[in-house]
């Protein structure tokens, strides 16, 4: 018969748990959000994103497990599904040792291990060595993941949403429980699945004050880099990174980009955006012509993104919360995915799902 549920959120963390949801329970599902795809917004991180597979879980945390869970929907989806807007690309992610210990380098420290848990997942892994490393770097690895244009994939996971009976609408809330009252059946809904993101940090019954922003900045070029690549730091500064990749299906080619944490500036920084795009070319000169430097970059659009950073990780929990009204609403969190959100999506969902059918078995017991 399946239950009345609101998934609060539209990005890549609630489309892909309305779908899991919907495909798997049976279940009567309204997504309503403040903001949708084809939106672009800083507080809407989804379309901003690069977006790729590239893992940063350290290794025995749930964040690996969402990782490793995720993976095989992704290499699917770019095999099987190419409306989906998700390509293979090869990938070299390159370590210089001093890196070790700036937020980059935390961030990215899992990632440009020499033996790291993910050689096994992911498909051509292999150590670069010698002759294959730029200048200045220590060590690196080769293997294959994909790059996701997100203008396509956002739409098709609404899409794949409401070909499964999902209801998609605009709203806002002030606190997470007056979202039972907009469920699609006019019946209150039997449990809320909170997928807000940053928003959570002010959302009323919710306001974690865990989460933070940690701010990227991204230019979107015509150029073709051929590879897709990023280093575990920069000399312009240790929360300035070098990452660069090519969305599939004319999405244009990201070059990014900076960690900034607790910046909520919405509008690009000129000088880091040149300093984007200088390293990018140093890093992968066959991006511009020969003997042209960043002015050989035909730029599509500069971007800021808000990535909902959380301490703790990201929280998929349950818990019953109650309303200025007194009324209690089951809720389920599914948000606080940091720069990860693309790469643990299906991982995430499907612990969340378990949580959901916890919750309303519970419920009906009593």
């Amino acid at each position: 018969m399946g239950s009345n549920i609101v998934v609060l959120g539209a990005g890549v963390s609630g489309l892909t748990t309305a779908l899991t949801l919907a495909k798997n329970g049976g279940h009567k599902i309204t997504i309503i959000a403040k903001h949708m795809p084809g939106d672009y917004d800083i507080e809407y991180a989804s379309p901003w994103a690069g977006a790729n597979s590239l893992p940063v879980a350290k290794q025995g945390t749930p964040s690996q497990g969402y990782e490793r869970a995720t993976w095989p929907e992704l290499e699917k989806l770019a095999r099987d599904v190419p409306e989906a807007g998700i390509h293979f690309q090869d990938t070299r992610v390159y370590r210089r040792t001093k890196d070790a210990n700036s937020p980059v380098g935390d961030w990215f420290a899992e990632l440009v291990k020499e033996d790291p848990w993910f050689k096994d997942l992911l498909p051509n892994f292999r150590k670069v060595t010698g002759s294959e490393l730029p200048t200045g770097m220590d060590g690196a690895s080769a293997f294959t993941s994909v790059c996701i244009n997100t203008a396509l994939y956002l739409p098709y996971l609404t899409s794949q949403c409401l070909k499964h009976g999902v209801v998609v609408r605009r709203g806002i809330v002030e606190h997470i429980t007056e979202a039972a009252s907009l469920h699609h059946s006019g019946k209150p809904a039997d449990l809320i699945v909170n997928c807000t993101g940053l928003s959570s940090l002010r959302l009323g019954g919710v306001e974690d004050k865990n989460l933070y922003p940690g701010r990227g900045q991204i230019v979107i070029v015509r150029n073709d880099p051929g590879v897709m690549a990023s280093t575990s730091g920069t000399d312009d500064g240790p929360d300035e990174a070098v990452y660069i990749m090519q969305r599939a299906a004319g999405g244009g080619t990201i070059l990014g980009g900076c960690l900034q944490k607790d910046k909520w500036e919405s509008q690009p920084d000129p000088s880091l955006a040149n300093r984007i795009m200088k390293r990018a070319v140093e890093l992968c000169p066959q991006l511009v012509p020969e003997g042209k430097g960043a002015e050989g970059l035909s730029v599509i659009r500069h971007g800021v993104g808000l990535r909902p950073m959380r301490n703790g990780g990201i929280r998929i929990e349950r818990e019953t919360i109650t309303g200025p009204d007194g009324r209690k609403v089951a809720v389920v969190h599914n948000y606080g995915h940091g720069g990860y959100g693309y790469q643990t999506s299906f991982g995430c969902s499907q612990a969340a799902e378990k949580l959901v059918n916890e919750a309303l078995q519970q419920k009906a017991k009593l």
